[in-house]
């Protein structure tokens, strides 16, 4: 027998709206049938084209301009937050208020003092699920790598994460709310925090941070003159410049309960790298790396090959690996799959909690995102006193 249909709304129209709404409309056709299917209800966002946009390209049945018409809204039963981070506060608390399940983007909220009080607010709605959508925890290839962790490769000595981007190396680049905000709140909060994240995935807790360095490459940007998307390319700008508040560039150093250490590269302005996202694990009994511009595979070395074809190898995704069974059309080694996939199967995790069934990992929850803010504030903390030579 089919589960009873969940509402579901989206809160942002944006690149990442987007991401999300195309997730809905994909979460049923994962992971077999008799799980709750979506209902698509509405697309929320303030510039009504890219409202009207998302709704008729993702097919849900109408568009909003007011997010309040969201969370109001009867048929609603769950919506996913997806707007510039200074916003998640006041929309998640009143989302949870009216009785709607919550997942919202990462990170949960511009400052800890925020996200500690949506972390309240979802204490006092305990029937309701509250999520942060830390999308990395559902790719395939880094699932599989943790199985290996668990297993033949034993536990992490060493953690490098290298997340870098180039949406902002051009100072002709419009201001946007991803420029605003003060240290920390720049490519730290925007990427850093899935890296730290996936740092803990694998190590645990974050027990110590050191030598942070945060660099502001460029100082000012021009003025948007229309609506921009995403990373805001393309767009016209005007001759008034606007200060750069928050960071391009972030590196740092972590240590774990159990003895590992972490090694951080974080970059905004890192040309040609449109969306790296590197891990390479050290292990007791061997390495595993993964990067996001090779989604569907990762590689591994070991001492199970004999010494003569030993050396680090590559392994294709397939469906003996953790979501690629029925998580795909066609679910075979090789065919590949991308990051929107990991949005689909966050989306299903989502609406299957819900539901009460925990046959996925769940999502993780609010008070977890309230950790990585924590973790973010440490490293902004941990900024080192120059030494000059």
């Amino acid at each position: 027998m089919s589960q009873p249909q969940i509402g579901v709304a989206v809160i942002g129209a944006g690149m990442v709206g987007s991401a999300h709404a195309n997730a809905y409309r994909s979460a049923a056709t994962v992971f077999g049938l008799g799980r709750p299917a979506p209902r698509l209800v509405a697309i929320a966002d303030l510039h009504e084209p890219f409202a009207a946009d998302a709704a008729a390209r993702y097919g849900f049945a109408r568009a909003e301009t007011d997010w309040r018409a969201v969370v109001e809204a009867p048929d609603v039963d769950a919506v996913s937050v997806a707007v510039a981070n200074s916003l998640h506060r006041e929309i998640t608390e009143a989302a949870l208020a009216a009785g709607k399940h919550v997942l919202c983007e990462k990170p949960l909220a511009p400052t800890v003092a925020e996200a500690q009080s949506m972390v309240e607010a979802a204490a006092d709605a305990p029937g309701q699920v509250n999520a942060v959508g830390f999308t990395f925890r559902r790719s395939p290839a880094i699932n599989a790598i943790k199985q290996q962790v668990e297993g033949r490769l034993g536990r992490v000595r060493h953690f490098v994460g290298n997340y870098w981007c180039d949406y902002g190396y051009d100072p002709q680049r419009p201001m946007s709310w991803r420029y605003l905000g003060g240290p920390g709140s720049g490519v730290l909060a925007d990427i850093g925090s899935h890296m730290v994240d996936l740092a803990e995935f694998f190590c645990g807790p974050t027990a110590g941070v050191q030598g942070t360095t945060l660099t502001t490459v460029v100082t000012d940007r021009p003025k948007p003159l229309g609506v921009a998307v995403g990373h805001a390319g393309g767009v016209q700008v005007s001759t008034e410049r606007t200060p750069v508040e928050n960071e391009d560039v972030c590196t740092f150093t972590t240590s774990y309960g159990d003895g590992a250490v972490g090694t951080f590269s974080l970059s905004r302005i890192a040309f040609g790298h449109a969306n790296t996202l590197r891990i390479d694990l050290f292990c007791e009994n061997g390495t595993a790396s993964f990067d996001l511009t090779r989604p569907a595979e990762f590689t591994i070395a070991d001492a199970a090959p004999a010494p003569e074809v030993n050396g680090v190898r590559t392994v294709f995704v397939g469906p003996w690996h953790p979501y690629i069974a029925q998580g795909l059309p066609m679910d075979f080694p090789t065919v590949g799959h991308g990051q929107n996939d990991f949005f689909v199967y966050q989306a299903r995790a989502f609406l299957d909690q819900i539901a009460g069934d925990t046959t996925l990992p769940p999502c993780p929850d609010m008070a977890h995102g309230l950790h990585n803010l924590r973790v973010l504030e440490a490293v902004v903390s941990a900024t080192d006193k120059p030494v000059q030579l």
